[in-house]
């Protein structure tokens, strides 16, 4: 077994903690570089929305992992996002220019969001924010002049110094986008400001009566998580080349909020993890609706069973179903996502033999410290 010895405050500090995790990461980087030299365009497509996930996913990790606050509107701030770059791609203006602007735009979008966040936790706030994103959806459909309603827009390329960027320059600004965002992320979370938001998320009555402006920093956490997803939003444009109010309703929200619980509700890692899942399960239920009826068929030799399999399966609502499914599977089997499994395993690889399985077992709480509330 090997263990990391701190000798100073400036260990918890470092980007890498390991030069294997630095070398590990420096490898991923290199495979994502040389993709599109190695796999094809559909395998290239999948890894895009991945990284567009990513994106959000970690954003959501510094909003409802960190900071502690829930939010099911997501999908509004992607679409403000998405429409943002379509109206200046539209009158020709460079993605260099309108990417940061939409950013930023959402970002005060999400800070104007974030100030009910200061009366309103739990469930209170999720609906907030639940009914946030009925009114963007709302205001995209009616407001015409600028969205063309219902009709949608078509996406004109993304150019740089003139030129389109073409399907492998939007790979690589995506992969661009997303190293940015998770060093932000990270140099974020190593700040005061992530232990404020932690110190928030953990006790918030604690959390004021050690100087922390509560006010600030849930602000701050809905305008970054915000513009993190609005950067995604301009990718997420680019890419589908069309976009419509019918994509952004309350069903992606909940898939980006699937990313974080799947992947792991406080990790960066996990964000990548949870898009990486998303984006794997629509072919694997296709393939489950597929080969499923015709499995039941040869095993219990009734067609007529076969073909009540192959009705259910394409039932509407199966999917929300098996969504629905994963998720409870998760809150209750692994509260820590598949990062959580993840650490675990290496752990036990590491301490094998020795390994103890009262490690990771939690522990129960017996301190309430929100007497506050």
């Amino acid at each position: 077994m090997s263990f990391r010895i701190r000798t100073g405050y400036e260990d918890d500090l470092r980007l890498f903690k390991t030069r294997e995790s630095a070398i590990a990461y420096g490898l991923l980087l290199a495979v994502l570089l040389a993709a599109p030299f190695l796999i094809g365009s559909y395998f290239l497509s999948q890894i895009v929305f991945v990284l567009i996930y990513t994106i959000v996913g970690v954003g959501l990790v510094l909003l409802s992992g960190y900071a502690g606050q829930t939010s099911i509107g997501h999908a509004a701030f992607l679409a403000i996002g998405a429409y943002t770059a379509a109206n200046a791609a539209k009158y020709g203006v460079p993605i260099y220019v309108y990417l940061p602007a939409a950013a930023l735009l959402t970002g005060v979008v999400g800070w104007l969001v974030g100030l009910p966040a200061l009366r309103l936790h739990g469930i209170y706030l999720a609906i907030a924010t639940f009914a946030f994103a009925l009114i963007v959806e709302e205001i995209l459909a009616r407001w015409e002049r600028v969205t063309n309603g219902n009709e949608g827009m078509m996406i004109k390329p993304a150019t740089l110094v003139g030129k389109p960027l073409g399907e492998s320059g939007l790979y690589y600004l995506c992969v661009f986008c997303t190293v940015v965002v998770v060093l932000l992320a990270v140099n974020v979370i190593r700040s005061p400001t992530g232990r404020a938001f932690v110190a928030l998320r953990d006790s918030e009555t604690a959390a004021r009566s050690m100087g922390v402006d509560a006010a600030r920093y849930k602000t701050f956490a809905f305008a970054l998580s915000a513009g993190m997803t609005g950067l995604a939003g301009v990718l997420y444009a680019h890419k589908l080349s069309f976009i419509s109010p019918e994509m952004f309703t309350l069903s992606l929200s909940i898939e980006f909020v699937m990313i974080i619980i799947i992947g792991g509700v406080a990790s960066i890692r996990g964000a990548a993890l949870g898009a990486i899942f998303m984006i794997m399960v629509d072919p694997l239920l296709v393939l489950l609706k597929d080969g499923l009826p015709g499995l039941i068929g040869r095993i219990s030799g009734s067609p007529l069973l076969q073909d009540k399999a192959s009705v259910l399966l394409s039932a509407p609502g199966v999917k929300s179903l098996i969504f629905g499914l994963i998720i409870i599977f998760f809150i209750i089997h692994e509260p820590m996502g598949l990062d959580g499994r993840w650490i675990k395993l290496k752990t036990w690889l590491t301490q094998f033999p020795f390994y103890r399985p009262a490690t990771f077992r939690r522990q129960k709480m017996y301190l309430k410290s929100e007497r506050g509330r």
